[in-house]
């Protein structure tokens, strides 16, 4: 993968660094893989990256924090992109542990993790506290896809940790005000990548009445804004992708 010469970090909300690597052979306008860092007390990374991209992404957050400091690490699903560099973070930060949902944890992190990882609490309204970020995990299974899939939301920032939603490709502005559903419906035409399921919709909604003042989205730009109806205009193109077939 051609990755290019660095990774590019951006402050999106306050201490919500994104960094970014655009690959430029990914669709005709280029891809984004974007890695978010929350700062605090135990500085938690939300995606790793794919393996060959640790040494790009593990300098950008040397940038911004010693790597070795780093104390959590999460994602939304298991896929390369979003946790290929799990078991080489795990080595660079000796405190550092990765949690998930319970049900990842069964299914494969047990086994795949390095270290043993740590169960979320998935209890309505439990918060898991790293010191400036309170964040609730949200089981998401089969959305936008992986049974074991969730994400994460940070109620001191308003900021949903969206992972794999609103997709969309191009080289982007780090944050952007403007519209993120019309090129993620195109991004879906493209890539097929969603469970148009029963869930969906329900889920969708579950995200949006968090109302989120920041989406943190893994491919593209993330959105500051009304976050809530960017989800259920996104829930709304997904409906009428699903009825045309």
């Amino acid at each position: 993968m051609n990755a290019g010469p660095q990774t590019q970090v951006d402050e999106i909300a306050p201490d919500i660094f994104r960094m970014s690597t655009w690959v430029p052979d990914i669709t005709e306008h280029g891809f984004t893989f974007n890695q978010f860092l929350l700062t605090g007390d135990e500085p938690l990374l939300f995606h790793t990256g794919q393996r060959q991209l640790f040494p790009l992404v593990s300098a950008a957050i040397n940038r911004v924090i010693a790597l070795e400091k780093l104390r959590w690490i999460s994602f939304g699903h298991l896929e390369a992109d979003e946790c290929g560099a799990m078991n080489l973070f795990l080595g660079a930060a000796p405190d550092a542990e990765v949690i998930h949902g319970p049900l990842a944890c069964m299914l494969s992190l047990i086994d795949m993790c390095d270290r043993p990882p740590v169960a979320a609490n998935v209890e309505p309204g439990a918060v898991h506290d790293i010191g400036g970020h309170r964040l609730r995990f949200i089981p998401t299974p089969h959305v936008p896809h992986n049974w074991e899939a969730g994400l994460w939301f940070d109620e001191t920032t308003s900021t949903l940790l969206a992972g794999d939603l609103l997709t969309h490709a191009g080289q982007c502005p780090a944050l952007t005000e403007s519209d993120c559903v019309a090129p993620a419906l195109e991004a879906e035409s493209i890539f097929r990548a969603t469970g148009l399921t029963t869930d969906l919709g329900p889920t969708l909604e579950q995200l949006a009445e968090l109302d989120p003042s920041t989406l943190a989205i893994m491919h593209g730009s993330s959105y500051s804004g009304d976050g809530a109806a960017q989800l259920r205009a996104l829930a709304d193109g997904y409906a009428a992708m699903a009825a045309t077939g």
